[in-house]
């Protein structure tokens, strides 16, 4: 087909109505508590040739666009990541994406050959698509559950750094990499290890950069960030090591730096993630073919995914609470909470493009495995974290303040709101006792804002916005918590 401007016009009608469509359904899915990767995948089967008749079929073309996808959605969750809460969990989180997915890679291998009868080559492949967790499912369905940092924190590492080992080894694996085991091991550590190399580098030399390069306007520092974490996943992938680690850890670094414009940035990062999401999943849709999936590829997408679900997962937490010990009803709701979303299908568009015998079964298998488990999965997080205790509906939620290139302005912006149970209820202003230069800047009661006052005594249900330095921002939360859960008699700040 010749681009010119009519096609380009339809193009962009075509384009802006789905996107449109698909942004709309995120407000319909939370609604409904679904996930909203769900909607957009039937956004993709509606258009594709079940549907309206477009017709997708180039799996290597799908393979690039999501990757690229997912480098986007990488960078994001590295730059909305606060370093501070994934310190403590860093070492859970990385034998979560290493030794977890050894342990799930296998058991759902075992079970795919002996069990379900799939070759050794389509078995590994399955247990490898299918073991990592999916950073823009996990994101946004944490975004509906009030949990404890630690667990969120673990949730978001997990899914932000098993990607790379899982993409090095589906890609070793459907390519035919030779050597046995050991070699494989060797390969895919490798990679790894170039890649954390060239993330922490490019991050590190890019926020150096921009904290001494006054740009002439504001909207050049989002677009100046995301060209340095693409920099850092093309730069290292060029060089045989893994991109997608490169570009969470700069983007992590990116993050956690002290950059002029940095909430800007990071609002503009969400932007370009969501329209990654819609755009990876609409593809997806599109890619699949219903009508061609049999009752047996279901029946093996049901199978895999009970044991993924119900037996894999639980050991591979356990496995990795070994390196750092899990609480059990932490490690419990750990297991539950491993969403998979677009990763698994994506890898799936791996031996697509590498022509492996098999690898359009594979990729239906897949397919049905990912919508079903989530269907299940995602809308019963909220249920089975008030069930297993972990859930807390006064946890203080980020937004972060504008900080000017000049001024210097380093500060956060902390929204939390009041629960039926918290015992903040009753407590005055005055008396929370917030470290120094942090303050009460608004309260919303039913709706209005309220001017914060030392006497203002604070209500269930209320909405308060508390200003602090970035220094003491770890404190002020400790603080705030200290108080919704112990009310005025809470200890005092550092005792």
């Amino acid at each position: 087909m010749t681009l010119d401007v009519h096609a380009l016009d339809q193009m962009l009608l075509a384009g802006s109505a789905v996107l449109l469509l698909a942004i709309l359904a995120v407000r319909l899915s939370v609604g409904a508590g679904l996930p909203s990767l769900l909607v957009y995948l039937l956004i993709g089967l509606g258009l594709g040739e079940s549907g309206f008749g477009l017709d997708f079929s180039n799996a290597e073309l799908a393979h690039a666009l999501g990757f690229a996808a997912l480098m986007l959605i990488l960078a994001e969750g590295g730059l909305t990541t606060s370093w501070s809460e994934m310190r403590p969990v860093m070492r859970v989180g990385l034998s979560l994406a290493t030794i977890g997915v050894v342990v799930s890679v296998g058991v759902v291998a075992l079970v795919a050959h002996y069990l379900l009868g799939l070759s050794w080559q389509l078995a590994i492949l399955l247990g490898a698509v299918s073991s990592p967790t999916d950073a823009a499912a996990v994101f946004s369905m944490l975004r509906r559950v009030p949990l404890p940092r630690r667990i969120s924190a673990t949730l978001e590492a997990e899914s932000g750094l098993n990607d790379a080992p899982t993409v090095v080894l589906v890609t070793l694996i459907s390519v035919g990499g030779t050597g046995g085991a050991l070699a494989l091991f060797g390969e895919v550590v490798l990679e790894l290890v170039l890649g954390a190399a060239g993330g922490l580098l490019i991050g590190y030399a890019g926020a150096w950069l921009l904290r001494r390069v006054a740009l002439p306007a504001s909207g050049l520092y989002p677009l100046a960030v995301l060209a340095i974490a693409t920099l850092a996943y093309a730069g290292t992938s060029s060089l045989h090591g893994s991109g997608f680690a490169a570009v969470y850890i700069a983007g992590l670094i990116l993050g956690n730096s002290d950059l002029p414009h940095r909430g800007a940035t990071r609002s503009f990062a969400e932007g370009i993630a969501w329209l990654a999401q819609i755009g990876l999943f609409v593809m997806l849709g599109l890619l699949a073919s219903p009508s061609q999936i049999t009752w047996s590829e279901v029946r093996i997408a049901v199978v895999a995914g009970l044991v993924l679900t119900l037996v894999a997962r639980p050991l591979s937490v356990l496995a990795s609470s070994v390196v750092q010990r899990l609480p059990w009803r932490e490690g419990a709701f750990i297991s539950w909470a491993g969403l998979r979303g677009a990763v698994p299908i994506v890898l799936a568009t791996i031996p697509l493009s590498e022509h492996v015998d098999g690898a359009h079964r594979l990729f239906d298998i897949v397919f049905v495995m990912v919508g079903i488990y989530t269907l299940l999965s995602g809308p019963t997080l909220p249920l089975v974290a008030r069930w297993l205790k972990v859930a807390r509906r006064s946890e203080p939620r980020e937004l972060d303040v504008e900080a000017a290139p000049l001024e210097r302005i380093s500060a956060d912006l902390l929204q939390i709101r009041i629960s039926p149970a918290s015992l903040m209820h009753g407590v005055e202003i005055g008396e929370l006792r917030l470290p120094k230069g942090a303050s009460v800047a608004l309260i919303v009661r039913d709706g209005e804002p309220k001017v914060a006052e030392a006497r203002t005594v604070l209500r269930r249900g209320d909405d308060v916005l508390v200003v602090t330095p970035r220094r003491s921002r770890e404190a002020t939360e400790k603080r705030l918590r200290a108080v919704s859960l112990g009310g005025r008699l809470a200890q005092w700040l550092g005792s």
